[in-house]
């Protein structure tokens, strides 16, 4: 295995999922992207001798040993201690968790408590097994309730989906985290937040279902920060990322429906995305002049979507829906003026990028003259487009990853 020295950790984590933990790695410094040519060749030449050697060598398998037995662990019954052996046991992140007593964990289960050994999902990058008691295990850790759990367990599904890619969104350097959209009406029964502040804080359930997806992806995916999750920088949608769709406020039919889904059936949606962007326009009156400030956001050289497609999200303000809809524009008119708009220039991407993208995507980015223009998406019917918040005139443009695709599936 070839990498860099800075992603030295996702590489043996990548070989021992493969089952080959003895796999012989060789790094090169980091970085090579972004680097003259001379200066990477430079570095791939100081390691030939290394890969010769790799590739003409049979290095002893390791023995097996057996990991299906499950160990039981003591914990401090003290509430502040725990904090800092669920930490130190790489089961948090970082906030206060509770612990996951068998008490906690039955409860939670419930009626369910018979199948817990019910296979729900394999997690990238590790492909861990998430069972319906291990799920509900870090739904304990994050505070979660049983009325929480079919949520947390519909979006798991949702982001194994192999459409997801969910060990590209797991690894990448790249901010992107799942973002949990509910629809239906289990939104409304346990409180998922549409309305203000939806992405904010001070609503229980979107605070444990976010983080509940999050801790199953650390402790059972695999996706350990610093380690197999690589991202750059990160957001703090990385702790929790859970709204609801305010489906009463919006002027259109809801992300679910718009997919095929009854009115009344409850969906969850997850996307790979990045942290919201906000659009400010207290003073557009109609729907041509507020898509002037959507565009101008969403037109951007610096995202994923840009360069790889995917469905970059748009949020809107029920204020901003009303607007749109008044001027008779229907969703799908929306997306495709956003689509039409938000285009960026090819003369704004330096040389490099523009050689780079034209080896990803040469349709769309290869020999063609600097005043031509690609789209943030690679269709209209890509954009996502939702409604939810409460008073003012804000909205929100959340990129994505751009190689993932949104999965919605019925709780």
């Amino acid at each position: 295995m070839l990498g860099t020295d800075a992603f030295l950790s996702l590489a043996r984590a990548a070989a021992a999922t493969l089952g080959l933990p003895h796999l012989p790695v060789t790094m090169v410094p980091h970085p090579i992207g972004g680097m003259d040519a001379r200066e990477v060749r430079a570095k791939a030449e100081a390691v030939v001798d290394h890969v010769i050697a790799a590739l003409t060598s049979d290095p002893q398998p390791p023995r097996k040993t057996d990991s299906s037995a499950i160990a039981l662990i003591g914990a401090p019954d003290a509430l502040d201690d725990f904090q800092e052996f669920a930490l130190a046991e790489g089961w948090g992140d970082g906030l206060p968790v509770l612990p996951p007593t068998p008490e906690r964990v039955e409860r939670i289960l419930g009626r369910q408590g018979a199948k817990r050994e019910t296979i729900v999902a394999t997690l990238a990058p590790e492909q861990g097994v998430a069972t319906l008691g291990v799920i509900a295990i870090n739904a304990a850790l994050a505070g979660a309730g049983p009325e929480h759990l079919p949520v947390i367990v519909a979006a798991l599904r949702a982001v194994a989906d192999p459409a997801f890619n969910l060990n590209a969104v797991q690894t990448t350097t790249h901010p992107c985290t799942p973002l949990v959209i509910v629809n239906g009406p289990i939104a409304r029964r346990l409180g998922i937040n549409a309305a203000a502040n939806a992405l904010g804080q001070g609503h229980r359930a979107n605070a444990v279902i976010g983080r509940a997806v999050r801790l199953v992806l650390q402790n059972v995916g695999g996706a350990r920060p610093g380690e197999t999750d690589r991202a750059t920088l990160g957001h703090p949608g990385k702790y929790t990322y859970c709204l609801a769709e305010n489906e009463a406020e919006s002027p259109w039919e809801s992300l679910a429906v718009e997919r095929g889904f009854g009115k009344d059936e409850s969906c969850v949606t997850v996307a790979g995305s990045e942290a919201p962007l906000n659009v400010n326009d207290h003073g557009s009156t109609a729907a041509d002049a507020l898509l002037l400030a959507f565009v101008g956001t969403v037109a951007a050289t610096g995202t994923n979507n840009i360069y790889l497609g995917g469905e970059p999200l748009v949020i809107l303000g029920p204020e901003h829906a009303r607007t749109f809809a008044g001027s008779g524009w229907s969703k799908r008119d929306l997306k495709r003026r956003l689509w039409e708009g938000a285009r960026v220039r090819l003369d704004r991407f330096s040389r490099e990028n523009l050689e780079r993208f034209a080896a990803i995507d040469p349709g769309r980015f290869g020999g063609r003259p600097g005043d031509a223009e690609v789209a943030v998406a690679r269709r209209p019917e890509d954009i996502m487009v939702i409604v939810a918040g409460g008073p003012g005139k804000h909205s929100a443009f959340v990129p994505t990853f751009g190689a993932t695709r949104s999965v919605t599936v019925r709780i």
